[in-house]
């Protein structure tokens, strides 16, 4: 294939602006900030189930709480009817079975209350849990908004260099010999690497170094014969690096 010795710098061209197009993909592919979302999505989602966890036990707490309550509510009722029973001056038998009702309403009483004590001691604690989790919780959803604001920020700014050097590459295109373009377009569907530019012996393309007696064939083609490296087929651009 022949081609004028220009179309080699719109193709060294074409190749660079290849190489920042794949450069582009591969950052939009593999985004630092997507990964610190995807990262902060985990947090948040653990924050809001460590608050969620102590919200029930909190409401476990508060059922708890409100039977005791039910309990000694109702012990203290018995207490002050069995008292009203005794003022009202019952007889012997019935003042000492009274007696004794109020002694083990007492101790009924008491023992709920300590009971009652208890939970809510438990309660103050998971509160003040809740309340840190929630500050945590808080903080990740926080983190969370900006990763995203940044990662937005960062596909914004890849697009719009993808699609400036897609026109880029549109213009140049139209600039190639047809035949020329297809060779480039079919090698780097093939190999990744359509063409490269010839450094001394070795290949700007695959990066290896190419034998004396093909170096020597190469040298001696004319300026406008196309040519490719024998080991990776890419088009060699004969052209000052």
């Amino acid at each position: 294939m022949k081609a004028d010795p220009w179309q080699q710098h719109h193709l060294r061209k074409l190749v660079e602006l290849d190489t920042e197009l794949a450069r582009a993909a591969h950052r939009a592919a593999n985004l630092a900030e997507q990964k610190r979302v995807d990262e902060l999505t985990v947090a948040v989602t653990a924050a809001e189930d460590a608050v969620a966890v102590v919200g029930l036990a909190l409401d476990d707490l508060d059922g708890a709480i409100a039977k005791l309550e039910s309990e000694i509510d109702g012990v203290r009722k018995r207490e002050e009817r069995d008292r009203k029973l005794l003022d009202s001056g019952v007889d012997g038998k019935a003042q000492a079975e009274l007696a004794h009702e109020l002694e083990t309403l007492e101790r009924r009483q008491s023992a709920l209350e300590d009971s009652e004590l208890e939970i809510m001691e438990e309660r103050e604690t998971l509160t003040a849990r809740r309340d840190e989790n929630t500050t945590t919780c808080e903080q990740a959803r926080t983190d969370l908004a900006e990763a995203i604001a940044a990662r937005d920020a960062a596909r914004t700014e890849i697009e719009s260099s993808q699609t400036r050097l897609a026109a880029e590459r549109s213009e140049l295109t139209g600039q190639i010999d047809a035949d020329l373009l297809a060779l480039y377009e079919r090698q780097r569907a093939t190999t990744g690497s359509g063409a490269g530019v010839l450094q001394g012996r070795r290949c700007g393309a695959c990066r290896i170094e190419i034998d004396r007696g093909e170096s020597a064939r190469i040298a001696a083609a004319a300026a406008d014969e196309v040519v490719r490296c024998p080991e990776c087929g890419a088009i060699l651009l004969r052209i000052e690096a």
